[in-house]
């Protein structure tokens, strides 16, 4: 991981303001072929629960009372969906030895990508190991490309074209569904705290854990998409502006996002595209106005090129949060490679942000 990391200003607030609210109930947050060879570790299971909101690190909640049973690294897990076998990468830090629920993220590779890149890209498993968590990264189900040699994916985005400009099939393996599979069943290997479940992702990888969260915010404590926030589709009549049905969360999500200014993939002021649409701007009003924030937009700087955006005193302590980088790529701040800014790290932050939240 690099060496230079300021967490700034506008973390530092949040970090103060959460460790001072107490949660009474309610609110974090939130058919196909193989992708992958391998056999890896089978292993099927359920979980639910309610949220609860601000934590802090290192608190043991919510375990499942068994070891787990995925060995430390770098290995495969098989997730079942639907009578089909998922391959899903899988990373435990070692932590002398130690085998029960830790906290779980799952990081979402971007559209055309794999499980392989985003974790390379991100190094999430670096910051894993340093801090005792594990790493989850499965593969989308629809191929981005045919013949698919080298394993590469998009997400199946509720409501949305890929970036190809195509809509899925109607039989496509339910993406959100499939997520679900990937928390129950580490949470059944006795791997994965269901209290401390956190999603991020990279462009796609963002869309698609801002619509998990959308659709299931009873099974993520907190998200953290970046260069790819969303609140909800495009409304198909205008796509500038929330398709408000499509994002109803029944309960307070935790919002931590980063987005270049000068991002071209997914611009900053928006699109007409049916997958994009929406300005960056309006996706983060969009969720402070979900978790009920009532203070904000507080804006500060956090380095030469990047300020930090924050909206608090919300439900249940579900701040939002954006880290605007200007003259910014579509890009992982602090990512290993490309034209990222170097001036902070969007893993580090995520996961100071994600530690004070469980459900």
């Amino acid at each position: 991981m690099h060496s230079t990391r300021i967490l700034g200003r506008g973390i530092a607030a949040l970090t103060a303001l959460s460790a001072l609210v107490a949660v009474p109930a309610a609110a974090a947050t939130a058919g196909s072929t193989d992708q992958t060879g391998g056999s890896g570790i089978v292993g099927t299971a359920t979980s639910d629960g309610g949220a609860t909101a601000v934590g802090g690190p290192g608190n043991a909640v919510g375990q499942p009372g068994r070891d787990c049973t995925v060995p430390a690294g770098t290995s495969q897990v098989d997730v079942e969906l639907d009578g089909v076998t998922y391959p899903v990468r899988v990373h435990l830090p070692n932590a002398d030895g130690r085998a029960g629920a830790r906290p779980m993220v799952l990081n979402l590779h971007p559209s055309s990508s794999n499980a392989e890149t985003i974790s390379e890209y991100n190094e999430f498993d670096l910051t894993a190991d340093a801090n005792d968590f594990i790493t989850v990264a499965p593969n989308g189900v629809l191929p981005a490309a045919d013949p698919n040699p080298d394993q590469i994916w998009f997400w199946n985005v509720p409501g949305v074209p890929t970036t190809a400009g195509e809509y899925p099939p109607p039989d496509a393996r339910d993406d959100v569904e499939f997520l679900t599979a990937v928390i129950d069943t580490m949470v059944g290997l006795g791997c994965a705290d269901p209290r401390r479940v956190y999603a991020t992702g990279f462009s796609g990888g963002a869309r698609m854990a801002s619509a998990y969260a959308c659709a299931r915010p009873d099974k993520v404590a907190a998200i953290a998409p970046v260069a790819g926030l969303r609140a909800g589709r495009p409304s198909p009549d205008d796509p500038s502006a929330v398709e408000l049905q499509s994002c109803l969360p029944d309960r307070s999500v935790p919002v931590i996002t980063f987005h270049g200014d000068a991002d071209t993939v997914n611009p900053y002021e928006g699109n007409t595209d049916k997958r994009w649409g929406y300005t960056t701007q309006l996706a983060v009003q969009s969720w402070a106005r979900m978790n009920g924030c009532r203070t904000g937009p507080s804006v500060e700087p956090v380095t030469e090129h990047v300020t930090a955006e924050t909206y608090t005193t919300c439900r249940g302590g579900a701040d939002v949060v954006l880290y605007k980088v200007a003259g910014g790529s579509h890009s992982w701040p602090g990512g290993n490679g490309g034209d990222a800014t170097q001036e902070v790290s969007a893993t580090e932050l995520i996961w100071e942000f994600f530690t004070h939240y469980h459900r």
